[in-house]
């Protein structure tokens, strides 16, 4: 009876630090951020008032339909980390992911510089996106001037939704038409000053971002069609692209004024 009762008291023992290293893990501290869908934009709107896009120095016009971009938002401040029970419920959520810190938060940076290293990512978008957009118009940078105006957005990969919303201001379809063709199409992707469009992160959450806010047509970087096909929302179209001129064929073929509209 004694062996019995010394054999129980073990594995109470046992159970209770087993149980206890369980809890332990669980609320430990891990470097890793959960991101979730963010707001989305649109470029040919105003934000607080102020239209996203003001042009000078060229003509522009009244524009139907909306360009809308997509964001993320990280719920983890950037000096938190996320505990362990955190990062396995996000893993078995749709509408969270799961990044490393050092991803979205460069390391060694204080709030203040990560703020600052966001808002200047931002403006070199910003900057690449009215050279691509003007040079494809065949516009001289030094004559036509594009400010761009977007609060609480960071980052580059509003760049290739700015430049077709530059377009769009300026001349359209190049018949008098919007590029939209009247509709909401959202989009995501880098731009460089050549117009080649390049790859995002959270390219998932941005897919349910936009189409949460009604968007069915989503302009995204080639590169990543295999990752947005694995979480791609009900009744989201994904139409990958390399260039703006890709993008802007694409658009054309929505409208239905010629060619195909790619697919992934």
């Amino acid at each position: 009876m004694t062996s019995v009762t010394t054999r129980i008291r073990t594995l109470l023992v046992c159970a209770a630090l087993v149980i206890s290293l369980v809890v332990v893990a669980l609320l430990a501290p891990l470097p890793f951020a959960v991101l979730v869908p963010g707001p989305t934009a649109d470029v040919l709107g105003a934000q607080r008032g102020t239209p996203v896009i003001a042009v000078e120095g060229a003509r522009t016009r009244e524009t139907t339909g909306e360009l809308r971009l997509a964001t993320v938002v990280s719920v983890t401040p950037p000096d938190a980390s996320v505990k362990s029970s955190e990062v396995v419920g996000a893993w078995f959520d749709e509408h969270r992911a799961v990044v490393p810190r050092d991803g979205v938060y460069p390391a060694g940076k204080s709030i203040e510089q990560i703020a600052q290293h966001n808002v200047q990512e931002m403006n070199d978008s910003q900057e690449a996106a009215a050279a691509a957009a003007l040079r494809h118009l065949g516009l001289s940078p030094k004559k036509v001037r594009v400010r761009l105006t977007l609060p609480d957005v960071g980052g580059p990969s509003a760049g290739l939704m700015f430049a077709l919303g530059i377009i769009d201001k300026i001349e359209g379809d190049g018949r008098g038409g919007d590029l939209t063709g009247g509709r909401t199409i959202g989009g995501t992707g880098t731009i460089a000053a050549d117009g080649t469009v390049g790859a995002v992160g959270g390219i998932e959450l941005k897919e349910q971002a936009v189409r949460r806010d009604g968007v069915r047509n989503f302009l995204i970087p080639r590169s990543q069609c295999a990752t947005a096909l694995t979480a791609r929302p009900e009744g989201l179209r994904l139409i990958p692209v390399r260039t703006l001129d890709d993008a802007l064929d694409a658009l054309k073929a929505l409208r239905g004024a010629g060619g195909t509209v790619p697919s992934c």
